[in-house]
């Protein structure tokens, strides 16, 4: 497993408003059944992914890309469409 870093001010903001921190972000990468998808809205210059993975009884969508072999968490949130996402690749690969 790769290792992970993110800004501290991008991850305050992140608590912030979606009340989930980077560390627990983390967590979502560790989901045996986890979902990566590409992010094509948001890659620019470099490209960015989706990981959706449960944690607990929730699914957490982290948008994140991948930098000298490390992942840079971008954002997090527990969000209706990711879990509809990971929901729906769970049950085709049943």
């Amino acid at each position: 497993m790769s290792s992970f870093e993110w800004d501290p001010v991008k991850d305050a903001e992140n608590r912030s408003k979606h009340h989930v921190s980077f560390e627990e972000a983390q967590l979502a990468f560790f989901d045996a059944g986890r979902v990566i998808a590409r992010d094509t809205s948001h890659s620019g210059s470099e490209e960015r992914f989706y990981c959706f993975g449960q944690i607990g009884s929730r699914v957490l969508t982290v948008r994140f890309t991948y930098r000298r072999h490390v992942i840079r968490i971008i954002g997090a949130g527990y969000w209706r469409r990711g879990r509809k996402i990971y929901e729906t690749h769970s049950q085709i690969h049943r």
